[in-house]
């Protein structure tokens, strides 16, 4: 339970969860915030990875912790689940804000190419060399690891904007390629949130302090910032209304998209059968400047796999494609695929022509019953936490 290394299966998610629940209640409560390095993330579920990509769905999850302990008691591992759901409902209903992050990054691409100063104190942030021995510590974890414990996130992404004074959109962009978690509503929201963007003029500053304390001792850096640098952003758009398709009765001639976003296919368990081709969409990594590693796209690779090996029984042959022009062989009337969120994925997708094929996206009734109240800010959505929680069942 203490090594960081994560095995990319189910069976190795559960073992997670069933080590972690025992610790879920008061123990998570009092400890969740130390970082006693990587090797003794003890007090942390660590369970994100599996979750992210849905090998462990939230409900399952969440059923879990309450058989164990009172929904009181486990109030804040709770809220740290419906964190993640939050800020996903929350982009859903504002896609431009990543269409934002999405273009600034761009931008900052060539920038790279062409500022020797700006791609200098970049490489030097990501690959651990800035002499913030905390913050080098951290970079390097990451890499090496594929994880980083969520109040280190916290403290990077404030040294990274308010010390280095490095865009954000570059921050984001490192843990976004590297985390073995990453998702791209958290990740963007987070970075948002730190640089004061998210919650208009609020920043959130690390301080040698707060560092000491929670990492009992084993940092104490100089020369952090006191002073926030606010980033730029747009305000916050108005929202818009999520869209959820749905299933067309009796569809004749379709096929099936799965996808590494979202690995639990059972919304599409009906369907699997009678389709006449079921598709595995995997892309490769698009070659950029960037400095990361492997071990996510090997990951996300082989938890895919096991997978698929996993509800084989559910269909015959799968293929596999790195890109969509697959689908345009057969003249399908539906292309139907677990609901696909705001980030690299989607952007890929709706670029991509399928014609007359119609794509369905069908999404969790937990997506559903959660997201649209993810209409202003964290605490008014956590009032929604207990009637989410009753209908669990």
């Amino acid at each position: 339970m203490n090594s960081v290394k994560f095995i990319p299966t189910r069976e190795a998610g559960l073992g997670r969860l069933k080590a972690f629940l025992p610790l879920a209640g008061r123990e998570y409560a009092a400890l969740r915030n130390y970082d006693l390095g990587q090797e003794n993330h003890l007090s942390v579920s660590m369970l994100s990875p599996y979750i992210r990509h849905r090998v462990l769905n939230e409900t399952e999850v969440l059923k879990s912790v309450l058989r164990s302990h009172s929904q009181k008691n486990a109030e804040k591992f709770i809220q740290e689940i419906f964190w993640r759901t939050y800020w996903k409902g929350w982009l859903e209903m504002r896609p431009t804000v990543w269409a934002e992050y999405s273009s600034n990054l761009n931008k900052l691409y060539d920038q790279l190419q062409t500022q020797s100063g700006l791609r200098k104190s970049w490489e030097e942030a990501c690959t651990g060399n800035t002499g913030i021995d905390c913050f080098d510590s951290w970079a390097k974890e990451l890499f090496e690891t594929g994880y980083l414990h969520n109040h280190s996130r916290m403290w990077f992404a404030s040294i990274w904007i308010h010390t280095l004074e490095l865009p954000w959109e570059l921050g984001a962009d490192f843990f976004l390629r590297n985390l073995l978690d990453a998702d791209p509503a958290s990740n963007t929201l987070s970075w948002r949130w730190v640089g004061g963007a998210q919650t208009v003029g609020k920043t959130y500053m690390a301080s040698a302090q707060n560092i000491q304390k929670f990492t009992k001792g084993r940092f104490s850096p100089r020369n952090l910032s006191r002073t926030p640098k606010l980033i730029q952003g747009s305000n916050n758009p108005d929202r818009l209304p999520i869209s959820f398709d749905a299933v067309t009765d009796n569809p004749k001639k379709y096929a099936i998209l799965l996808h590494w976003e979202d690995m639990d296919w059972s919304v599409l368990k009906d369907l699997l059968p009678n389709a006449q081709k079921i598709f595995c969409f995997f892309p490769n990594n698009e070659p950029k400047p960037l400095i990361s590693s492997n071990l996510q796209q090997n990951f996300r690779k082989k938890l895919l796999e096991d997978t698929l090996t996993r509800w084989q029984k559910n269909f015959g042959s799968v293929e596999f494609v790195d890109n969509l022009e697959a689908l345009k062989g057969d003249a399908f009337d539906f292309i139907f695929t677990n609901y696909i969120t705001v980030g690299h994925t989607r952007d890929f997708i709706q670029n991509f022509d399928l014609g007359s094929t119609k794509l369905i996206k069908i999404a969790h009734d937990y997506d559903r019953r959660a997201w649209p109240h993810a209409t202003h800010g964290f605490f008014r959505f956590k009032d929604q936490i207990g009637n989410f929680l009753l209908a669990l069942n």
